[in-house]
């Protein structure tokens, strides 16, 4: 691709607790460029350092070794201009806020009218159907509409990139299925870039426009899948025998990695 990348990742590596006899290799040499507009998923064996990664990008935690840049800029400078959104596996909400008021405050801390805000926070708010629940406090939602809370609430700022760490690995098969449907759909309106971590494989595959493969600690991208089904996806898109060859694909690879 001749485009730049949103995130450009080169010979990344992260080492925990370094010359310490609990020394742990997380990361090593780890290659990736993600592109605007993508969907990109990253799959690998439990403990492969996918969230790691993850959170490096966001600047939860610095590099041992490696550039790391996100818009052209270091992570650091990225998230203090708060290019990108994060969403987690838990939607740590407030309980205390009703809806419209937890997906209000990203820009509460950046200082905008209440007006703007709240105009911004309902518009998420019907970009994940919840339109109606604005009122609704988050102890009186269900497990998945909390999570739709949470991604308004990361959209709210319309960053340019959205780092989502294994956002439905709670639910049930139904409702991650329903929320894979629901996140393709606000992907393709918002027009984001999306890096998404996940244990299952149907599940990236599904999502994204490309799969990367990471091996088992010390993690490394093994292998890039590209995914070629239409970009409409739907229910139908899981009955797909091209669909069953890219997750037999997937899993062939993490046999291997």
């Amino acid at each position: 691709m001749s485009e730049t990348p949103v995130v450009s990742i080169k010979n990344l590596s992260k080492i925990f607790n370094p010359g310490q006899a609990s020394q742990t290799v997380a990361l090593q040499e780890v290659n990736l460029d993600v592109f605007p507009g993508e969907f990109v998923s990253l799959i690998g064996p439990t403990g492969c350092g996918k969230s790691t990664l993850l959170r490096l990008v966001g600047d939860l935690l610095e590099p041992t070794s490696g550039a790391l840049f996100v818009n052209g800029k270091t992570a650091v400078q990225a998230r203090l201009e708060q290019d990108y959104g994060i969403v987690f596996q838990s939607p740590v909400l407030y309980d205390w806020r009703t809806v419209l008021e937890n997906v209000q405050l990203p820009l509460e801390l950046r200082k905008v009218s209440k007006k703007e805000r709240q105009e911004r926070a309902k518009e998420m708010l019907a970009l994940v159907e919840l339109a109606g629940f604005a009122g609704h406090y988050p102890w009186q939602l269900s497990g998945g509409m909390q999570q739709r809370v949470a991604i308004a609430r990361a959209l709210v700022t319309k960053p340019k990139l959205l780092l989502m760490d294994e956002p439905f690995g709670a639910l049930d098969e139904m409702t991650r299925e329903r929320m894979n449907l629901e996140l393709r759909k606000i992907w393709q309106q918002t027009q984001s870039t999306i890096i998404f971590v996940t244990h299952s494989v149907t599940e990236a595959v599904f999502l994204s426009n490309r799969v990367a493969v990471m091996s088992a600690r010390p993690g490394r991208i093994v292998k890039i899948i590209e995914i070629d089904l239409p970009p409409r996806r739907d229910n139908n898109t899981r009955n797909d025998p091209r669909f069953f060859e890219l997750v037999r694909a997937g899993r062939d690879e993490l046999r291997d990695a």
